[in-house]
């Protein structure tokens, strides 16, 4: 699988300019996941129209998605200091008290397909890793992977989860200790509003706030281990609302859409950039809305990591992860705390 990773190298300055700055790298990767016999009977790849993008998506087996839970999956295996010993305190709230943190990156697709990213198998066996579930009791994590994957496909699934991990449908993030064999769930949220309360136990990451206390606590009320670290929330924020213009625009062949799909102004003027070159290669496209961008916001690189297919013979059509990672950067509460973009 290629992971696309967006770095952060700068604050965000201007919300137009730097809703440019990550459209266009989110573009660039929807374009490189289609397989090239599907845009060669469209055309040479370097010449597809913008208008095309939305129609190759469709019509490829390849797909782009955006995963925020793999900055937090790849520092932890890397062992960046900033994010693993908080992570490490967070588990020790959780009664994991040994080893040093490990990272499970579980992803579910609507066609059944399942597999595990950047994620050593041998961390799931058939008698452990054990989940820790409601009230703290160990639950068999492998045999519910493929309930919760089953979750996101069939309507009436949660109804038929364990109790114990019926919190867990959505989550595709596990922290734990491999030494010990014990894990928990975890989520990378945009700031305390935006948390909810947990059947089971569970880890919520958020950005640090300047000004407010970076304690790793837990909320008893919400059954939620709180886990701020040092990254820009801003950024991630910009990131969510840039994808969403674009998937918008996917939608409607890069024609300007409807208020109700794109309410915000400024969101609106980002997306008319890319209206009025609908019918220029998307490459060129690309290159030449880099002017009207925020200058050095983020940089670009890609990696190929393994993914291995989890109970499952579904074949995975997701085969590039676009990975926004934050800077350390603490930002102003009033930036780190804005609600989330609305779906559009």
């Amino acid at each position: 699988m290629e992971i696309r990773e967006d770095r952060q190298k700068n604050p965000v300055a201007d919300e137009v300019g730097a809703l440019v700055a990550v459209t266009g790298p989110v573009i660039a990767g929807i374009l490189q996941s289609v397989p090239a016999d599907v845009t060669n009977t469209f055309g040479e790849r370097d010449q597809l129209p913008l208008k095309m993008l939305g129609r190759v998506r469709d019509e490829g087996d390849g797909d782009c998605g955006i995963a925020f839970e793999y900055a937090i999956h790849d520092a932890v295996l890397s062992g960046d200091a900033s994010i693993a010993e908080r992570v490490a305190d967070a588990l020790t709230q959780c009664q994991i008290l040994r080893g040093d943190p490990a990272s499970i990156l579980f992803a579910t697709e609507k066609s059944g397909a399942q597999q595990l990213i950047s994620t050593e198998p041998r961390l799931v066996t058939d008698s452990s890793p054990m989940l820790l579930g409601e009230g703290g009791r160990l639950v068999g994590l492998r045999e519910h992977l493929s309930a919760i994957g089953a979750a996101f496909r069939l309507p009436g699934a949660l109804l038929n989860l364990a109790q114990s991990i019926r919190g867990l449908w959505k989550t595709d993030l596990f922290l734990g200790s491999a030494e010990l064999d014990r894990w928990v769930a975890a989520s990378v949220d945009t700031g305390l509003s935006q948390l909810n309360a947990a059947k089971s136990p569970h880890i919520a990451i958020i950005p640090s706030i300047k000004g407010r206390s970076d304690a790793v606590r837990r909320d008893e009320q919400k059954n939620l281990v709180i886990c701020p670290v040092p990254r820009d929330g801003s950024f991630v924020q910009i990131f969510y609302a840039g994808w969403r213009i674009v998937q918008a625009l996917c939608a409607g062949d890069f024609k300007m859409p409807g208020a109700g799909d794109i309410p915000n102004p400024l969101h609106r003027e980002v997306a008319r950039i890319y209206v009025e070159r609908r019918e220029f290669p998307i490459v060129d496209v690309v290159e030449a809305i880099r002017k009207f961008a925020q200058p050095e916001l983020l940089t670009t690189s890609t990696e190929t990591v393994p993914n291995v297919p989890f109970a499952t013979t579904a074949a995975a059509a997701t085969s590039t992860i676009i990975s926004p990672i934050p800077s350390t950067l603490n930002m102003p509460a009033e930036m780190c705390e804005r609600p989330a973009p609305s779906a559009y």
